[in-house]
């Protein structure tokens, strides 16, 4: 089964998993409706591009589409960004501005991070989406919309109300419709597609070794698809190869996944080299700096081929970190010469 690519609102949905088409088609039937929805997943999980979908599969798909993060502004500013105020209603407001909900008048507004809203936003909130008109900041007119809400939230919202820091009636208005976005790991056939869609943003010339996909697909991303994109993108920079190993994947602190050649790599923080030590011999110390550099370079070059060239699992056995042996590389090697990394 080929993957699915779809582009939401200039957003572009890489789907392959099963969890993930039959969210994407209970998307398309909840976005008929005129309902709130909720959508909930961890940070990361893409929870945004479901929103999108939401709106695109609408029938308000034509209309206008503005989305904030509850997080982003304190609440005196995120009042005036979501209700707008009149001319004079503070000191800078030298114009009247209308609110993102008039703004999105017909058509949709994404409220990202709902959880973080603050108990007075709540409520003037929890008003407007009961159909309720409103007062600009400083306004003497109400104004009435006609916007269909959807919300995301990383947080347990129902634990939030049990615990009296999100009100309960406006939790059950919000949840009239829930969409749960499925962490990357439970998507693991995702894994490869969005990978190899992230490489080829960067460079399509490069591609996967078998190996570096298979170390991918194990991992937990415990910071999901931002997460992924991240390692994605650090390896295609740092590369000096088209083919991108095991061992050019950084997940930090070492990941202890098999190598292209099949060798394990060594955790993070084990000092011994396989034949050599960066630390000098007892009794070295009176050494000349020519015969200690020799060490030196003996350890890493010992430890770069019992990694069979690579770079970042070699730094790992030998304790430090792989921008510092990479630096010490350009010293040690001929010019000219390509090492693996």
């Amino acid at each position: 089964m080929t993957s699915e690519a779809h582009i939401f609102l200039g957003m572009e949905a890489v789907i392959e998993s099963d969890l993930m088409r039959a969210l994407m088609t209970t998307v398309e039937r909840v976005a008929r409706s005129h309902a709130v929805v909720l959508i909930t997943g961890e940070s990361g999980s893409g929870k945004e591009l479901v929103a999108r979908a939401v709106h695109h599969y609408s029938q308000r798909s034509s209309k206008p589409w503005v989305d904030l993060s509850c997080a982003a502004l304190p609440e005196h500013l995120l009042e005036s960004e979501l209700f707008g105020y009149e001319k004079g209603a503070f000191s800078g407001a030298e114009a009247t501005k209308p609110g993102l909900f008039e703004i999105a008048h017909t058509g949709t507004i994404f409220l990202d991070e709902i959880g973080e809203l603050e108990p007075r936003m709540q409520v003037k909130l929890l008003r407007v989406l009961d159909s309720v008109a409103y007062y600009r900041l400083g306004g003497v007119k109400k104004v009435s919309v006609d916007v269909r809400v959807v919300a995301a939230t990383n947080h347990n919202l129902e634990t939030a109300v049990a615990a009296g820091k999100f009100r309960g009636d406006l939790y059950h208005r919000l949840a009239q419709l829930t969409l749960k976005v499925p962490p990357l790991r439970q998507r693991v056939r995702d894994i490869a597609p969005l990978a190899r869609h992230f490489l080829a943003q960067h460079d399509p010339e490069l591609r996967f070794s078998s190996h570096a996909i298979q170390a991918l697909e194990r991992q937990p991303w415990p910071g999901n698809i931002r997460e992924l994109r991240n390692v994605v993108t650090q390896a295609a920079v740092l590369t000096r190869n088209l083919e991108i190993s095991a061992g050019d994947l950084d997940f930090g602190g070492g990941s202890g996944y098999p190598t292209d050649a099949g060798h394990p790599a060594a955790p993070a923080g084990n000092l011994a080299a396989p034949a050599g030590n960066l630390a000098a011999p007892a009794g070295s110390l009176a050494a000349s700096a020519g015969n200690l550099e020799a060490m030196e370079k003996r350890a890493i070059l010992d430890a770069l081929a019992a990694a069979d060239g690579h770079q970042q699992n070699a730094a790992a056995r030998l304790g430090i970190s792989r921008r510092t042996l990479h630096r010490k590389l350009k010293l040690y090697r001929p010019e000219g010469e390509v090492a693996r990394v």
